[in-house]
Formats: structure tokens, sequence, C-alpha cells
């Protein structure tokens, strides 16, 4: 099994190699970053976290193997590509703001993947993560149900770590699902979510699990504020777990986005849904019962994503 990670030089994708590593699934993760000059020298990020990482392997007991480069050439025969490639949040940047530059940038990572692994299975993190799945999507030519985006797994575990923390208990005992597109426009299911089995509404007031749901469509501008730049570790270790759930064939389900060709009642649009997940990508999209409350919210958040794919398409003139 050898995995490839596109932007490993930076925080998000070492993370994401890193942590494929440790579980020790595959045979061999790719760094791919570009080299970077400063004045007459010239560093090579990717092969410098490579090489710190593998250095790792005595210690956490892994035989997987990795290896940093800047040529697709030795991406080759990848089974699983993720692509992290794209500029990081600021402070005050919103998703949306890093449409034109990611969007370049994500078609082209894909397009060169793509030549050397031309039956491969995609996952994208960069931002904003709906349309930038999208436009892998479109670059790559594959079937829908081997490209989809990273941000319901990370979005979930937000939830569930809040949740943890409020209720004293451990996240391990708790189950959740998010729906919608990955922001401020998210949509947290509390009827769809347990602990150990038992409705959360039973074990939490309604004030603090509505400040909790909040905080999660939230959670990554609140990192931003934090540190001034974007998450990595969680979104890293979210990533890695789906690439797991594919590698091994796990049929894991999970919220993930995806294109929709009439579920929900949508067309047309990456999504973040409920999916079976496994060998081959997207076994099963998972249409659950809605209220008219979580329908209508499901809706903007549609309506959002959508809004944004078609401010792609007028930039890109198609």
């Amino acid at each position: 099994m050898k995995i490839t990670v596109v932007g490993a030089g930076g925080n998000v994708g070492s993370t994401v190699a890193l942590t494929i590593a440790q579980r020790d699934f595959a045979k061999e993760v790719v760094l791919v970053d570009l080299e970077r000059k400063d004045g007459e020298k010239t560093f090579y990020p990717s092969k410098g976290r490579a090489l710190d990482q593998w250095q790792t392997s005595p210690i956490f007991g892994f035989d997987t193997r990795l290896k940093g480069v800047t040529s697709y050439e030795e991406t080759a025969g990848s089974d699983i590509c993720v692509i992290t490639a794209g500029l990081p949040r600021r402070p005050g940047m919103s998703r949306d703001d890093l449409l034109s530059v990611n969007a370049k940038i994500v078609e082209s990572v894909t397009k060169s993947l793509i030549q050397f692994s031309p039956d491969t299975i995609i996952i994208v993190v960069s931002n904003p993560l709906d349309v930038m799945t999208y436009v892998a999507y479109a670059a790559s030519g594959l079937p829908s149900n081997k490209v989809m985006g990273m941000a319901g797994v990370l979005d979930t575990a937000r939830y569930r770590a809040f949740l943890a923390e409020a209720l004293d208990i451990s996240p391990k005992d708790i189950q959740a699902l998010l729906m919608g597109g990955h922001g401020d426009s998210m949509v947290p299911l509390p009827r769809y979510t347990t602990v150990g089995g038992i409705p959360v509404t039973q074990l939490i007031d309604e004030a603090t699990l509505n400040a909790i749901v909040e905080r999660t469509k939230t959670g990554g501008g609140e990192l931003v504020g934090l540190m001034g730049t974007s998450a990595w570790y969680a979104p890293g270790a979210a990533a890695a777990q789906m690439v797991e759930a594919i590698a091994l064939d796990q049929n894991r389900i999970f919220p993930v986005c995806a294109n929709l060709e009439g579920q929900y009642g949508y067309n047309d649009i990456f999504l973040g849904v409920p999916v079976k997940l496994g060998k081959g990508g997207i076994k099963q999209i998972i249409e659950v019962d809605l209220d008219a409350e979580e329908k209508a919210q499901l809706d903007v958040s549609a309506g959002h994503v959508k809004e944004i794919m078609e401010a792609y398409n007028r930039v890109a003139g198609k």
C-alpha cells in the first residue's frame, strides 16, 4: 500500500504522513512538496520532514517507510493520495477568501497525481474544503466515489471533544453526526448524538448543548485566533483515519464531503454526509431521516456551498 501526501512540508500534511506511518498499515508514505529558496539557500521541507519522521520509527515501532520528494514521478502507483496543499487560513480570513488561489493549486496537484496514479483515490483537505473537493473531482476525471473531502471527521471530533469535556467523560463513548458544508454553516445533529448509547439530550441541558454546537461550528476559527494559523493535529489525524478505513477496507461510517446525485434532494454538489468508507473509496452514501428544522439548516448550508461553487465556475470560466 502506497500513500502520497501532497503539501507534506506543511503542518497538516506532515501530520497526516506521520499518523499514517505510526498506524503501520502502509508500506510507503511519500511526502511531496516544493523546494523553498531563502536567498542563496535552497531547502527541501518534504525531504526533511520525511527523514525526521523516519527517525521516530524505532521509538514508535513502525515499519512504514517515509520518503520526501519534490517530483510527482516518485508518487507513481499511489493507492491513495491526500491533498493538503494550499495557503493556510490567517486571522480575519474566511475559507471563501482562499478560493481563487487554492483552486489553482488543487487543480494543478490533482492533474499531476493522476498523470502517475490514474486509478488512485483522492482525499482533499485543502480549504475551502467543499469546493476544493469539487475542483479535484473535475480535474481528476475519476468516478465520484474515488474523490472525497475530509471535513466531517474533523468537525465531529471537535464536537465529541467538547462534549466529553463538558460531561467529564471519555470521548470514546460519544457517537455523533454532523452534515453540510465545512465551516460556520455546518449542521451538527444533537438528535443523532449518543453517549454510550444514551441520547445526549438526556445528559446535558439545552443551553450547554447549543453552546457546544455553536463552538463546533466556529472551531476552526477559534484555533486560528489562538495560533495565528490553521489547526493541523486534528485535521491531520482525521485525514489519516479516512486513509486507514479505505486501505484496510474497514467499512467505517464517517461523515465526509461527497458528491451528491439526488441524495437528500441535491444534485451536483459536494456536501458533508454520512458514508460507508472502505476499499475503493465511498461504498455507500447513507441517507438519514431529517426533521423539518434539520433539513432547513442543511438547505442553508448547501446553498452556501453552491454559491462558492458557482463563484469558482465563474472564475474558472466554466
